[in-house]
């Protein structure tokens, strides 16, 4: 498959609390609910398919990486999304009160893969970073 022709992708996950989660998922982020269960809710964030299952936190105690000299959660996922949703997003998530574990902020400035960047932890333990391009030619620049 070329890579510039993207399909979108199927991520299932545990949340600790799958009602806060799903609420978080559907009213702040403003995903698209699908099928669900009383222990799993499936949705549409920017067109991939997410299934938040109920079950033990993803998170690892004290699990961090180092990203230009900035720790960031262990695992986490996320979405690149284009520069005015990126920024309205963030804007959106301040006003809704959004804990940022990372502020919105470039990073690598003036580099390939120069990004906008930031984290997030969403209800039920999820860890989520959302990123950025002003050229999206850039995404995978090394």
């Amino acid at each position: 498959m070329s890579e510039t022709q993207l399909t979108p992708f199927h991520l299932a996950f545990p949340v600790t609390d799958l009602a806060a989660a799903a609420t978080f998922f559907e009213d702040v982020l403003g995903c698209k609910r699908g099928r669900e269960t009383d222990s799993w809710v499936d949705f549409s964030l920017f067109g991939h398919q997410l299934s938040l299952h109920q079950g033990r936190s993803m998170m690892q105690e004290g699990g961090s990486g180092a990203v230009d000299n900035v720790a960031v959660p262990m695992p986490h996922f996320g979405v690149v999304l284009k520069w005015d949703d990126w920024h309205a997003l963030a804007e959106r998530l301040k006003q809704a009160g959004a804990i940022f574990r990372l502020e919105p902020q470039i990073r690598f400035e003036g580099e390939p893969g120069e990004q906008g960047t930031f984290f997030i932890d969403a209800p039920g333990d999820v860890p989520l970073e959302f990123k950025t391009f002003r050229d999206f030619a850039m995404v995978f620049a090394s």
